[in-house]
């Protein structure tokens, strides 16, 4: 174990991306292309935008409470989606039938604090949690991460005084491990991101 897959491993994001950090998803999805990716969440038209940093201003300008601006690139087997102040990496209705065969990762926050961790496969939801409340858990396989959760640096129990300092960080360090997939400073600043408008699905 090393501090890239704790939450120490990944202080740098609120460090660099501090706007991001304060509403965001980011999505790891196994095994689609992010043309493929955009397309399965009926994304139409797209533009290209090279940097995450080049995300925040389209996403608050385009966005919006039927349509979300999302913008994916590609890391080998995988895709990484990113949206400032989005929700659709943790939206079930969009993400369960994505994950029928293959494995999808999601982490958000919003400005009020809320979050969710999500970890989709085969079109159910294996393990869900509030990195803020990681002490109470649901999905098909709630406890199968205890371990990891903790080495990742979750404070699990639930006394007053539990440590929740760098739970937005652990979060990164959970997706890191389930994934096998490392985000880097240099990767999301130099990253091509395919962008576009997609609806959210109606619960």
């Amino acid at each position: 174990m090393t501090d890239l897959t704790t939450a120490a491993g990944y202080a740098w994001f609120s460090e660099q991306y501090e706007e991001l950090m304060e509403a965001y998803c980011i999505t790891l999805v196994q095994g689609l292309a992010p043309e493929e990716l955009l397309g399965a969440l009926g994304v139409g038209s797209v533009s290209r935008i090279a940097g995450v940093a080049g995300l925040g201003e389209p996403s608050y300008r385009l966005g919006g409470d039927d349509e979300l601006f999302v913008g994916v690139a590609s890391l080998g087997g995988w895709s990484l989606m990113v949206e400032y102040n989005g929700c659709l990496g943790v939206t079930d209705e969009a993400m369960l039938p994505l994950s029928r065969g293959r494995t999808v990762v999601s982490h958000f926050r919003n400005v009020n604090a809320v979050d969710h961790f999500c970890w989709y496969q085969d079109g159910a939801v294996r393990l869900h949690f509030e990195p803020l409340f990681p002490y109470h858990r649901d999905g098909t396989h709630p406890d199968e991460l205890v371990t990891v959760m903790r080495e990742s640096g979750f404070d699990l129990s639930d006394a007053d005084d539990r440590d929740f300092d760098e739970h937005n960080e652990a979060a990164f360090a959970l997706a890191h491990r389930i994934t096998g997939v490392r985000l880097a400073p240099e990767l999301l600043a130099s990253a091509e991101f395919v962008c576009g408008l997609a609806p959210l699905p109606r619960t």
